[in-house]
Order: structure tokens, then C-alpha cells, then sequence
């Protein structure tokens, strides 16, 4: 998505409406206010600054470790947090965490771009691995179960190993750049999954109070067009290729939805946050308890956590024992799978791990 493709140019001689004094050079995606440079800057800077301090996300003293992908999303988190850190006094010793899940010719170079962001902005990289951390990467995944089901394994192993990195860095919160459209996209999807848990705490600016380490999201209300405007008027250096595993991700077609709608309706977005942050779960709803994995430590709320259910799946060959029951002509495969002692009975359930 680039820049020139957000928003339409205002019409040629009109002023900013904010200030009034300079030729306004782009209209804002989020209001359709027709602003110029500086004051596009200054606002979107000043919205994440107000949620931050209305939503007391931080401490003076703090560490707090930012989730770099090297993608538009955390190169503006990080370029806006370390500035505003300094502008507003936050007191806050800022790193980079990143996650090489091992994806030859997407993951490598987006790393390039983690790694100079490190010095451009003077923060210190942390870099964890799916091969370290659980002895596979993608490429070797992707090869042994296609590109079906990829996509559950890369997000349970990436959340398990952000958490673990930020571990190892010993912070105290753990930023990432899920953005407003972000959000009303899993809304959405937790809407047509029926996922109660999930969906009763995807809106939240915090999760994981409860846990070692929260997440916190500043990007809650920033729309992701004025994210790629403000990284390319910025000039900032961000990797802007798609994960080359993700072009039929399910995610995909809520996403496709969202646009369709701000397209009629830029506060569309908003809205359906909005009515996610209102939805009222009954109290006679059982809502999956908390716990720790028994295999790993985790987080969960069954026996064991869902990576280790994907990984005891992959080193069985058997793959699709954490993606759900097995069925057809491999016979052989379900009656090792229901032979899993302590597996089974938990593949097809959610696990407790945070969704941000």
C-alpha cells in the first residue's frame, strides 16, 4: 500500500485547515480534513500521545521492549514512541524485539531493515528464532504441511516467542503496532468464529495485566493509510514486501471487508471497535481460567499450551494434531493422533495465550 493510493491530493491552492497559512498537501484518510505536512505530523503525534497518557500505558523507569517486524506498522511505532518519549519526558528505556521466524526471502531482509532501524533510531535489537526457540523454522513447516494451515502455526509460535523474547530482555511491557484497522478486523473475525473469549478482550489497549508481561497497543485508534503516509512522508526506511506464506490467509477477507467499508464510511473503523469495546458477555458464560502450560510454563488455559500442541504435532509427523481431528483415508494418522496421551482431548480447543 503505498502512500499516493490512501488518500486524494486536495484541489490545488486551498489551505490547511488546521493552520490556515500553508497549502494543505494531502486529505487526511481518518477526517478528510485537508491538512498540509506539519500539521499531519503534529496531530498524528499528538492522537498516540493522548492515548498513551489517557490510557496510562507507561511508567516513568519502565523497559519496554517494541515489536519490530522491519513493516510500516513498527518502524512508525518505534520512530513515533522514541520521539515522543524524548518530547514528553516518558522516562522510558526503549528496545527493539524482533522475530525471525525463518522465511527465506521475506523474514531475512525485512531483519535488514530492524537492523539499521536500530541505528538510525539508537535503540538495542533483541532478535529471537523460531529455530532456537522451537527447533523449526517456516520454510521447513510451510514444506511439511503446505499453505493451508500455516498461518495458525506462525501466530501461536510468534506471540509465544515475542513473550519470550521480551522475557529474556527483562521488560516490563511489550508495545506492538496493531493499528486501528487491525483491531475492527479481529472483531470481525472473532464475531463469525464465535470466539467469546477472544473477542471479549481483543479491543483492549492492555492485555496481559494479569501475566508477566503486558501488551500494550498506541496504534488502538491510528488508521493503518495514515500510518503508510506517515512513514512515507517521513521518509522512514520500513520493508513494505507481504509475508510470501499469507496471500489466503483468512484474516485476508476481513480485511477486504474493512476497506470496502471505509471506502463508504472512513469512521467505519472506529465503529466497529466501538462496538466491540461494548459488547457485554453474559455471566453465565463460562469463560476459559488462566493457567500455565504443564509441558513449557506458558500461558494457557488448558493442560497444555497451543504451541505445544502444534509442536508435539510437527515432531510426531503429525501436523495437523493441534489443527484439528483428523479424517478421510489416513487412518493411521487419526489413531495416532487419539493415541497423543494428554493431546486429543485439548487439539480443537482454544488456547489462553493473548491475542496481541
Amino acid at each position: 500500500m503505498e502512500a499516493e493510493e490512501v488518500a486524494a491530493k486536495p484541489p490545488k491552492g486551498r489551505f490547511c485547515t488546521i493552520c490556515n497559512q500553508r497549502r494543505a498537501a494531502l486529505k487526511r484518510p481518518k477526517t478528510l480534513e485537508q491538512i498540509c505536512r506539519e500539521c499531519f505530523y503534529a496531530v498524528f503525534e499528538e492522537e498516540i500521545h493522548g492515548v498513551i497518557v489517557d490510557n496510562q500505558l507507561f511508567k516513568p523507569g519502565e523497559r519496554v521492549a517494541i515489536g519490530a517486524s522491519g513493516g510500516k506498522d513498527s518502524t512508525v511505532l518505534a520512530y513515533v514512541l522514541s520521539e515522543l518519549n524524548r518530547r514528553h519526558n516518558y522516562g522510558l528505556d526503549l528496545f527493539l524485539l524482533s522475530v525471525d521466524e525463518g522465511i527465506t526471502g521475506y523474514r531475512d531482509d525485512s531483519l535488514e531493515t530492524v537492523k539499521r532501524n536500530e541505528i538510525q533510531y539508537g535503540l538495542p535489537l533483541k532478535v529471537v528464532s523460531y529455530k532456537d526457540l522451537y527447533g523449526w523454522t517456516m520454510d521447513e513447516i510451510v514444506k511439511l504441511i503446505g499453505l493451508k494451515n500455516n498461518c495458525t502455526f506462525c501466530g501461536v509460535f510468534r506471540r509465544q516467542a515475542l513473550d519470550r523474547g521480551a522475557t529474556l530482555l527483562k521488560v516490563d511491557k511489550l508495545v506492538t503496532g496493531h493499528n486501528a484497522d487491525d483491531i475492527a478486523e479481529t472483531v470481525l473475525l472473532n464475531i463469525l468464529r464465535g470466539d467469546i473469549a477472544r473477542l471479549s478482550r481483543c479491543t483492549s489497549i492492555t492485555t496481559g495485566e494479569d501475566g508477566p508481561i503486558p501488551r500494550c497497543k498506541p496504534f488502538k485508534y491510528t488508521y493503518e493509510k495514515e500510518i503508510v503516509m506517515y512513514a512515507y512522508f517521513k521518509r522512514l526506511d520500513y520493508f513494505s514486501t507481504e509475508c510470501i506464506y499469507s496471500p489466503n490467509a483468512y484474516r485476508g477477507f476481513a480485511r477486504e471487508f474493512i476497506k470496502d467499508l471505509e471506502r463508504i464510511r472512513p469512521r467505519a473503523i472506529l465503529d466497529i471497535i466501538k462496538s466491540g469495546e461494548d459488547f457485554r458477555i453474559s455471566t453465565s458464560t463460562k469463560m476459559p481460567e488462566q493457567g500455565n502450560c504443564e509441558r513449557c510454563g506458558y500461558i494457557s488455559s488448558q493442560k497444555w499450551c497451543k504451541a505445544c500442541v502444534l509442536l508435539e504435532g510437527l515432531n510426531r509427523g503429525l501436523p495437523k494434531l493441534g489443527i484439528g481431528r483428523s479424517r478421510g483415508a489416513n487412518n493411521e494418522q487419526s489413531k495416532n493422533a487419539k493415541e497423543a496421551k494428554g493431546i486429543d482431548s485439548i487439539q480443537s480447543k482454544q488456547c489462553g495465550t493473548l491475542d496481541f
